[in-house]
């Protein structure tokens, strides 16, 4: 694995981390928030076993990267192209996980270099007035009055370093979701990942939130001419199942794959399948 950043034209770090070779299908990895380039770190062996390059990127305000207030989701495109021209990567797919599936989308929507997409777990166009009530996970975000109160509510909520969600509160949580984190060795590799999610406060989680309260506005979904997936557990708890169905309908000729069992961490599981599966047409 590779770990590595990029400084943008305009003094901004990017962090990524590469866990393939050159040699395979690149994938660029939009994480979940919170969340780090260093999210797709259990799944990437199985990834390269079915030639799967994975490269994870931190978006501005976790990791590496340099916070950006105001950041827009579409904002963030040009930062994951810089890191794929850094890498000498031409044609890529992208995945996007629960907060990162807007990011996937985006990437998609305004580059030809996209050949595929995976929406997974992920926050639909919160222009929709149902979907944004129900996704009531980001309401202390979004119901905050300004920036600095939402970050002093997630600092409060999470810990400034993220410390009080080291071991993940279960009300939302599947069964499977529950049994990955009993698992030692996942709940080990989730909370070595926590001080780089946190590495600058909780700033990357909020501005996350407060991008994706405003819909899909900056990029057009109309415009995606790569196929897409909209992959999701039936079972989730964290992004109820209607996101899925709603990104689906908008989202031209998108296919829907549910999994009922699964919830919003063990779909993750799927993934590799999913995108093979995607490229094989």
């Amino acid at each position: 694995m590779k770990d590595g950043k990029i400084t943008m034209k305009d003094g901004r770090t990017v962090g990524f981390a590469d866990f393939g070779s050159s040699d395979q299908t690149a994938v660029l990895w939009c994480h979940g928030g919170p969340g780090c380039r260093f999210e797709a770190e259990p799944f990437a062996s199985a990834a390269a076993q079915a030639g799967l390059r994975i490269v994870g990127i931190d978006r501005p305000g976790y990791g590496h990267s340099t916070p950006w207030p105001g950041r827009t989701i579409a904002g963030c495109v040009p930062d994951a192209l810089a890191v794929a021209d850094h890498l000498g990567i031409d044609r890529f797919v992208t995945v996007g996980c629960s907060t990162g599936g807007a990011y996937a989308l985006a990437l998609a929507s305004l580059s030809d270099r996209v050949i595929g997409t995976v929406a997974c777990c992920a926050v639909s166009d919160m222009r929709w007035a149902e979907g944004k009530a129900m996704n009531v996970s980001c309401h202390p975000v979004w119901n905050a009055p300004d920036r600095e109160t939402a970050m002093a509510i997630i600092a409060a909520e999470f810990g400034e370093d993220g410390h009080k969600i080291a071991t993940p509160p279960t009300d939302f949580l599947a069964e499977p979701d529950k049994a990955m984190y009993a698992d030692p060795e996942f709940l080990a590799c989730w909370q070595s990942q926590l001080p780089v999610m946190f590495a600058q406060g909780v700033a990357g989680f909020v501005d996350d939130r407060l991008a994706d309260g405003l819909g899909w506005d900056t990029f057009d979904v109309a415009a995606i001419r790569c196929p897409v997936v909209v992959l999701h557990g039936g079972s989730d708890g964290m992004c109820p199942l209607p996101n899925a169905h709603h990104t689906a309908a908008i989202v031209p000729g998108a296919s829907l794959r549910i999994v009922d069992d699964l919830g919003h961490i063990s779909i993750l599981r799927e993934m590799t399948g999913t995108i093979r599966d995607m490229l094989a047409g």
